[in-house]
């Protein structure tokens, strides 16, 4: 028995061994810098792959709905602040503005937006309109977003999935039932790329997106009344899924109110 234990655990550190630390995205001013652990089977392109067919279904979908309403004007006003946001990414990473970016817009009575793995934006009318957002705060809600997409939050999480797929594969191993590979990797895409974001995840977020938003020339000080805002609809009957896993809200207040002074100077210096 304890040889079967010792070989189980040296499988595990074997495919531990398969991830390495790196780091997606330069720090910013925010300084953003915790190292990244990726599972070395797992590209960035796979992750994006992987969630670029869902979200042409999803667009799909909407538009046979007749709830597609990306070229409509808000649909167009959306774009307009997304791709000013966009333009702004290289700071963090010089790859991101080459991404094939993608912005839609649902007609539908939800507060949430996502921007998944390789720049593929979903905004739901209802986050506008219940919300009355001034262009500086639905600025803020897109720049949170896209903040997990040029952090690779997504691949992260399918990482942390295939490990523990893997490892419990070498357990099944060991004891004579099972197999590992491909099989490992498909699921965690399948179910590690739309899971909530830790809490950890939504501070990088929120500092990333204050960057960007700052850089655009929108007032990072809308980060505030956005995020009350917010707070105000999760008082409600239900939370919504856009806040499932961020901060408290005090916790996000302190965090903002100490990072918006950084961001102040490049919001000033982009309205000359």
């Amino acid at each position: 028995m304890k040889r079967i234990l010792m070989l189980g655990l040296a499988c595990s550190l074997a495919i531990l061994a398969g991830c390495s630390g790196i780091q997606t995205t330069n720090p910013g001013v925010v300084g953003v810098d915790r190292t990244q652990y990726m599972f070395a089977g797992l590209s960035q392109n796979d992750v994006e792959t992987s969630y670029a067919q869902s979200y042409r279904a999803g667009v799909k979908k909407a538009e046979a709905s007749g709830v597609l309403i990306t070229n409509s004007p808000l649909g167009k006003h959306v774009q307009q602040i997304a791709v000013r946001l966009v333009m702004q990414t290289h700071v963090f990473r010089p790859d991101a503005e080459k991404w094939g970016w993608f912005v839609n817009v649902i007609d539908a009575d939800v507060v949430n937006a996502n921007c998944g793995p390789g720049g593929k934006i979903i905004v739901y009318s209802g986050l506008i309109k219940r919300l009355n957002l001034t262009d500086d705060e639905l600025s803020i809600a897109l720049a949170h977003e896209i903040g997990h997409a040029i952090r690779e939050h997504g691949r992260e999480q399918a990482s942390q999935n295939a490990v523990f797929e893997l490892a419990g594969g070498v357990g099944a191993n060991v004891l004579g039932a099972g197999s590992m590979g491909k099989t490992a990797i498909t699921k965690a895409l399948s179910t590690g790329v739309g899971l909530p974001f830790s809490r950890r995840d939504e501070v990088e977020a929120d500092l990333i997106g204050l960057e960007l938003a700052a850089r655009a020339g929108y007032d990072p000080r809308a980060a505030i009344t956005l995020w009350k805002k917010m707070a105000a609809v999760s008082k409600g009957s239900s939370t919504p899924s856009f806040l499932s896993t961020h901060p408290s809200d005090g916790d996000r207040m302190k965090l903002l109110e100490a990072a918006i002074p950084k961001v102040m100077p490049l919001y000033q210096a982009s309205l000359k």
